[in-house]
Parts: C-alpha cells; sequence; structure tokens
C-alpha cells in the first residue's frame, strides 16, 4: 500500500486503483477526502470529523462509502442512503478492497468531568493501524501503527508505552498538529529512543510505501 500523511490524523492509503481515507477532520486539508473510494471516521471530534468534506467527497464520486461508528453515521445516513455503514468493536468488512478490522469503543480519558464518548480503531489489511483518540491494542500484531503523538488525552510517556505495547515494526505519527517546530525535536527523540519501533514522521503530503 501507498501510505499519505495529511495534516493531523488524516491519512490516505492507495491500493490497486483505489484510495481509502481515514478522519478526513477540520485540522486536515480542505480536499483531504477528494477522490476517495472508501471513508473510515473514528470518531464525532471536528478534528476527526468534518461533514462538509465527507458530503463532498460523497457527492463527486457515487459509488464512495463511508464506515464509521454510529454517533457519525446517524449526522450522514440519510442524505447518502445505503452508502453510510455503521461499525463497533469487532466488525469485519471490504471497503475499496481493503479488508478492515475494527477494534476498540472508547475515546481516551480527556478529563473525569468530561463524559467519553465513542471510538473505534481501524486496521487496515492486518497491516496499518489507526486508533484515532485512543490507545488501543489490538488483539493481534501490527506492523505499521499510526501513533497519536500529541493531544489533549496523553503525554509523551503514554505514547512511548503504547509504542512499545503494540509492538509494530515501525510507527508513523499521527494527530500532530498541535505540536509547534520547537517541539518536535524532543518528540522525535523520546519516541524514536525509548519506543523499542522505528519511528517515522511525515510531512504532510508525503508517502511511503507500507
Amino acid at each position: 500500500m501507498k501510505l499519505t500523511k495529511k495534516s493531523h490524523a488524516c491519512i490516505r492509503l492507495e491500493k490497486n486503483g483505489q484510495t481509502l481515507v481515514l478522519d478526513p477532520g477540520g485540522f486536515s486539508e480542505e480536499d483531504a477526502a477528494a477522490g476517495a473510494d472508501a471513508i473510515l471516521v473514528t470518531h464525532e471530534h471536528v478534528d476527526h470529523f468534518d461533514e462538509g468534506r465527507l458530503r463532498a467527497a460523497l457527492d463527486a464520486n457515487p459509488a464512495a462509502e463511508i464506515w464509521t461508528l454510529a454517533a457519525v453515521a446517524d449526522q450522514l445516513s440519510a442524505a447518502f442512503p445505503g452508502r453510510v455503514h455503521t461499525v463497533g468493536h469487532g466488525d469485519t468488512f471490504t471497503a475499496a478492497g481493503f479488508d478492515v478490522q475494527v477494534h476498540g469503543e472508547l475515546h481516551a480519558v480527556i478529563h473525569p468531568d468530561i463524559p467519553r464518548i465513542t471510538n473505534v480503531g481501524y486496521l487496515v489489511d492486518g497491516a496499518v493501524f489507526h486508533p484515532g483518540d485512543a490507545l488501543t491494542v489490538p488483539d493481534q500484531p501490527v506492523d505499521t501503527l499510526l501513533l497519536p503523538v500529541m493531544a489533549p488525552w496523553n503525554k509523551l510517556s503514554e505514547v512511548v508505552d503504547y509504542v512499545r505495547e503494540v509492538k509494530p515494526r515501525r510507527a508513523y505519527d499521527i494527530h500532530d498538529a498541535l505540536l509547534t517546530d520547537l517541539a518536535l525535536p524532543i518528540y522525535d527523540r523520546l519516541v524514536g529512543g525509548l519506543g523499542g519501533a522505528e519511528h517515522v514522521r511525515l510531512t504532510p503530503g508525503a508517502s511511503a510505501e507500507v
């Protein structure tokens, strides 16, 4: 697969002429979902789910479909009957030729006073795992972990321990829009030095084969 990093938590995967987009939210580019054959959304927060971007992508490609949890699906399914699929932990499906497994149920704790919402992660082709806003550990090996490095709900020690627990071959940074240039070398050094996996940072628009 070809993996392309978009801004923040959005990733594009391409294989056999098909494109799968994960979490084209409001912190990503306006065209983050453009050209998608299938879209996966982990949860309803604006930096992962932008209704306008999804509607534009579905309007542009009448064959495109979305897989997501109920909180997001309920906002789109009436406008696109039969094209918005509700999924949850343990589900498996095929989207635009990609085999997908769903892992996880809840968003990470932001603060005890804030109720937790639902969140799912997606393991694509048994190789690439996007956890959304959680530190979910799939019950099978992960080759490429999409690693949420900076968020209101995590701290750096948890990020490092998450890499250690998942034990991927490589970890690509996501959820990084709030990191400043000053902080990047610190995160790179600590995650790369302590995580126990190859640590890769792609700038938005850059691609790699996975």
